[in-house]
C-alpha cells in the first residue's frame, strides 16, 4: 500500500495548470525579459558606438540569446522552475513524475518557447495546451515537463466525510480483521481530500481503494452505492467498532468523568433512587474510658462527662 500512496502523490496533491493562468504567467515573464533587453541594448548602443558594424551586430545577437531566451533558462533552472510570472500566479514547472526540473529540462523549453512563444506570438503554444489533456506545450512535450498550481484551495480538508445517515449499522457484519493499516491510511488520505482532486481522478482514485478494500474484506461493493461513499462508510463502521470496543456498550463511566448530581449535594437526573428503608443513623456512644477498677462506678454513656 506505501506505492498506492507513493504512486498517487502526484495525482493527489499536483494540478495541471489551466491555459488562462500559464497566458497571464508567460505574458508578465516576456514582459520582463523584453524590458531587460531593451535596456541592456541600450547600454550596448552607448557604449560600442566606436565599433564597427560587424561587432555591433553579433552583441545584438549575443544579447538577445542571453537576455530574452537565457534569462528564463537560467531563472527556471535556479528557482527549480518558477520564474517570476510563475511565482506571481502560483504555478510551476516540474517533471512528470513531479519532481523539479534540471537544466536540460529547462534548457529544451527555452529553446523550443523560442519559436512557440516569441516567433508566432503565442499561437502554437495555445493551439498545443488546447489539444493537450494536461495543458502542455510542445516545450513541455519535449522536455517532459508539466505546469502544475501550487495554491490549491484547503478549506474543506482535514475531516474525513461522513456517510449518509441511512448506512448507519448496513456494513456491521463485515470483517475488516484483515484489512492492512496502510490500506486504512490511503483510504483516510483520499477522504480527507477527494475535494481537492479533478473529478475524474477522484473517481478512479476511490474505485481502485474500494476495489483493494472489497479484496481484503471479502465483499464486493454495493451496486447501489458511489465506491466513494461505501469507503465512508466502511471506515465509519470501523472507528465505530473502535469506540465500543474502547468504551463498551452500557459499560461503566470512563474515569475521570464525575457522576451526575443536583443541587445541595442531591443526587441527579442520571443517578437512582435513594434508599428510604434504612434506620436513621444513631450518634456514636461515648467511649466509657478507662475500664474502671473495683469499687469505681462507670459514666453514663451520655456524652456528657461531669467536672471532677
Amino acid at each position: 500500500m506505501s506505492e498506492l500512496v507513493t504512486g498517487e502523490a502526484v495525482a493527489l496533491e499536483l494540478l495541471p495548470a489551466k491555459l488562462p493562468s500559464r497566458a497571464l504567467a508567460v505574458l508578465l515573464d516576456v514582459v520582463t525579459a523584453m524590458i531587460a533587453y531593451v535596456a541592456v541594448t541600450v547600454v550596448l548602443v552607448l557604449t560600442t558606438s566606436s565599433l564597427d558594424t560587424a561587432a555591433q551586430t553579433a552583441l545584438g545577437i549575443a544579447a538577445f540569446l542571453l537576455v530574452p531566451v537565457g534569462g528564463p533558462i537560467a531563472v527556471e533552472t535556479l528557482s527549480h522552475g518558477r520564474s517570476l510570472g510563475k511565482l506571481a500566479f502560483g504555478l510551476r514547472v516540474v517533471r512528470d513524475d513531479g519532481g523539479p526540473i534540471r537544466f536540460r529540462h529547462a534548457l529544451v523549453r527555452g529553446a523550443i518557447g523560442v519559436v512557440e512563444i516569441l516567433m508566432t506570438f503565442g499561437t502554437i503554444a495555445s493551439i498545443a495546451s488546447l489539444v493537450s489533456a494536461r495543458g502542455r506545450r510542445l516545450g513541455d512535450v519535449f522536455a517532459g515537463t508539466l505546469v502544475v498550481r501550487e495554491r490549491i484551495p484547503v478549506a474543506r480538508t482535514g475531516l474525513v466525510v461522513p456517510p449518509p445517515p441511512q448506512l448507519a449499522g448496513r456494513f456491521a457484519g463485515l470483517d475488516l480483521s484483515a484489512v492492512p493499516d496502510g490500506l486504512w491510511l490511503a483510504v483516510r488520505q483520499y477522504l480527507m481530500r477527494m475535494h481537492q482532486l479533478e473529478p475524474g481522478v477522484s473517481r478512479d482514485m476511490a474505485q481502485r481503494l474500494a476495489g483493494d478494500l472489497a479484496a481484503c474484506t471479502g465483499a464486493l461493493p454495493p451496486a447501489d452505492l458511489a465506491p466513494a461513499v461505501f469507503l465512508a462508510a466502511v471506515v465509519h463502521e470501523r472507528q465505530s467498532r473502535e469506540t465500543r470496543r474502547a468504551f463498551g456498550a452500557g459499560g461503566p463511566v470512563p474515569e475521570g468523568v464525575p457522576a451526575a448530581t443536583g443541587t445541595g449535594g442531591q443526587p441527579g437526573p442520571g443517578a437512582g433512587p435513594r434508599p428510604t428503608d434504612q434506620p436513621p443513623a444513631t450518634a456514636p456512644r461515648a467511649s466509657a474510658g478507662p475500664s474502671a477498677g473495683p469499687g469505681r462506678q462507670e459514666r453514663p454513656a451520655t456524652g456528657f462527662a461531669p467536672p471532677a
